[in-house]
């Protein structure tokens, strides 16, 4: 009998410890216990940082199972994820970037009960981008939290940077899921089922994370299967340097308004499914808007 509650796997690059304590809490709050971690770091990273998170990470009862340094290549984060989904054994995965944060229609044992009634073995979910309330790329503090510092909620990903939005929440071992968690191939998630995965990537610091992933993938420092990756930083860069460093959180079509973690957004299950049925990967034309 699959455990009602799955283990974590995760993926960690150099994000801030408190954004990390912040995801273990509310994955624990979830019911998960188990964590499958690996962290790998880019060379530019410095010591100090990398010791710190994975002291962070110790602190918070959860024991590597990998910790790596190098190029972040495309296909850096599928091999370690594949490596820790073998190591987690049978039952079902949860897969979540550290920068995911995943709310759910129902508990997760009947989130997972009732794709196993349907004969599915993944369970899908839409990203909702969470950006400050100004649109800055800002710093956030853990004693006013994640919810206040990017109150508001949208679709960047899809509408500005057409990105994939669709994502893999839960699956089963022995699934194959394509890079970045967005596919199952062979396997269709219940558009009538996502989940909400609010993504707080959009902090301060990111610009920098940006850049150097466009000119690092551009050079082949770091190697690429497509240049849909830094298709998407570069949209990014392009969008904030023409509104003075921030989103423009004010543009209709990205449909910010305020959200939380504690519940699903108003509406969310009809406006996930249109997302998720509708979306197309980006034509030549759009990827020249």
């Amino acid at each position: 009998m699959p455990s009602a509650h799955p283990p974590l796997i995760a993926v960690i690059g150099p994000v801030e410890p408190a954004l990390l304590a912040a995801w273990t809490t509310h994955y624990r709050a979830l019911g998960i216990e188990r964590f499958h971690l690996a962290f790998h770091f880019p060379e530019h990273v410095p010591d100090a940082w990398r010791h710190q998170l994975v002291a962070a990470s110790h602190e918070l009862g959860i024991t590597p199972t990998a910790v790596s340094t190098g190029p972040w290549h495309e296909h850096t984060n599928t091999h370690l994820r594949e490596a820790l989904r073998e190591q987690a054994g049978t039952g079902w995965h949860l897969l979540a970037d550290a920068d995911e944060f995943q709310t759910y229609p129902a508990p997760l044992p009947e989130v997972i009960a009732q794709a196993e009634a349907a004969g599915s073995p993944v369970v899908g979910g839409l990203m909702l981008d969470r950006v400050a309330a100004d649109g800055q790329l800002a710093h956030w503090s853990p004693a006013t939290g994640l919810d206040h510092a990017f109150p508001l909620g949208g679709h960047l990903t899809h509408r500005l940077l057409h990105g994939d939005p669709r994502k893999i929440v839960l699956v089963q071992s022995g699934i194959a899921v394509a890079s970045g968690n967005h596919r199952a191939p062979g396997h269709k998630p219940d558009p009538g089922a996502l989940a909400c995965v609010h993504h707080f990537k959009w902090r301060s610091g990111v610009l920098e994370d940006l850049r150097r992933r466009v000119e690092r993938f551009s050079t082949g420092q770091w190697a690429e299967h497509t240049p849909a990756v830094r298709d998407e930083a570069s949209r990014l860069l392009e969008h904030v340097g023409r509104h003075g460093g921030r989103i423009d959180v004010a543009d209709p079509r990205l449909a910010f308004r305020r959200v939380a973690l504690n519940r699903l957004p108003d509406g969310w299950a009809a406006e996930a499914r249109t997302i998720a049925s509708h979306w197309r990967r980006p034509t030549r034309a759009d990827s020249r808007r």
